[in-house]
């Protein structure tokens, strides 16, 4: 039964299922399908109405005692429900489940979930992993937290150059779409395998997230190293860094200006006078330092079939 706001009735499935729905995201066409498929799979279904919602919804959902709670959109609404459910402290009393209905989705297919099917099987079959979860000054993140790029590189990336090269699209596609943008001063201060990385300088991009594989070669999406993949593209003249950005992804090497290391922790610190804007699973947030951080295994999440099997 849907509910803009109350707690939802129903029966035993439906007071403990419950589905956090984003009826205006990716192109807006999804919402009566999802609402049948909720009714069929036993899940209440509540419907967000304006930014903050989502997160508004899940920790009411915590509080309401539910087990399994899906979230129904874009990498955005997957990000505020997680943050619900962090501000509520019930990451591990609450099992997420993602039906991905976004522009781009991204979260969902590193877990093996391609379509809103998808994501309803996965959540019927029930195999779950202990996810990863970025946070930035305190806020979590589930995906990324990208620097240095215009918010809509995350957005207008073609799924063709997405299947083909993963992630590092968003680069190649910021630099086509971002030709005017005046470079990212930054100090970067990292731990890595217990040693600090410092990188100081002038910086296309800065990309940070919690997916293995995030911008590397083809190897198994995996958020579940304790680990966050954090990549730094210097400033070039945009065809020189998109001819960069193709040979480290498409053979596998290493290339002088583009730089990824796996840390615990990082601190960001903005050299010049303006904050550093970043994209947090794709809302943008401003820091004139920020400290990035992960929180092992927190997220308990239903994967797909492609992700149980990988090894």
């Amino acid at each position: 039964m849907i509910n803009r706001g109350g707690a939802p009735t129903g029966g035993a499935a439906e007071r403990t299922h419950r589905l956090v729905l984003n009826p205006t995201s990716g192109e807006a066409d999804h919402a009566e399908r999802v609402r049948r498929l909720a009714a069929e799979h036993g899940f209440s279904v509540v419907e967000t109405e304006r930014a903050g919602h989502a997160s508004e919804l899940a920790a009411t959902a915590a509080a309401d005692g539910v087990d399994l709670l899906a979230a129904c959109g874009g990498d955005g609404t997957i990000h505020e429900v997680v943050q619900g459910l962090v501000a509520a402290d019930a990451l591990e009393d609450v099992t997420l489940s993602v039906i991905p209905a976004g522009t781009a989705n991204i979260y969902a297919s590193g877990l093996g979930i391609e379509s809103i099917d998808d994501g309803f099987a996965a959540a019927r079959r029930g195999t779950t992993g202990r996810l990863d979860l970025g946070v930035a000054d305190g806020e979590p993140f589930v995906l990324s937290a990208i620097a240095g790029l215009p918010a809509s590189a995350s957005t207008s990336t073609s799924g063709e150059l997405k299947e083909r090269i993963g992630t590092l699209a968003f680069v190649i596609e910021g630099v086509q779409t971002a030709r005017q943008f005046d470079g990212l001063e930054v100090a970067v201060d990292a731990v890595a395998d217990g040693e600090e990385y410092i990188w100081e300088g002038e910086a296309l991009c800065l990309l940070v997230g919690t997916l293995r594989g995030f911008t590397g070669p083809d190897e198994p999406s995996n958020a579940e190293t304790g680990r966050l993949e954090v990549t730094v593209v210097d400033r070039l003249p945009p065809t020189d860094a998109i001819a960069e950005a193709v040979e480290r992804r498409l053979f596998d090497r290493e290339t002088p200006h583009v730089t990824t290391i796996e840390a615990s922790e990082l601190e960001v610190v903005a050299l010049e006078d303006d904050p550093v804007r970043f994209s947090l699973d794709g809302e943008r947030r401003e820091y004139d330092r920020v400290e990035i951080g992960v929180r092992p295994r927190a997220l308990r999440v239903c994967v797909g079939e492609a992700y149980a099997s990988r090894p």
